[in-house]
């Protein structure tokens, strides 16, 4: 199987919806046992996932007044 669709469907899985047509849990699970390439891939892209995920918890944090943070002003 394509690496691209391999990573396609660790995309999908790691944002909680279903594989992708033709891409099952056997075969993404031999895959990635295979290909090292794409074990590393997903192992960014878990660390990614979750570290976006600290951020927005973060972000979202209500302060000692009990509101959340505002979010600074962006200048370009």
């Amino acid at each position: 199987m394509l690496c691209s669709r391999i990573r396609t469907a660790v995309s999908a899985r790691l944002d909680g919806e279903g594989l992708p047509p033709g891409v099952t849990a056997g075969r993404l699970a031999a895959h990635l046992d295979a290909c090292a390439a794409c074990r590393q891939w997903e192992a960014r892209a878990r660390h990614l996932t979750e570290h976006v995920a600290r951020l927005r918890e973060a972000d979202t944090t209500p302060t000692q007044g009990g509101e959340a943070p505002r979010r600074p002003r962006r200048t370009f």
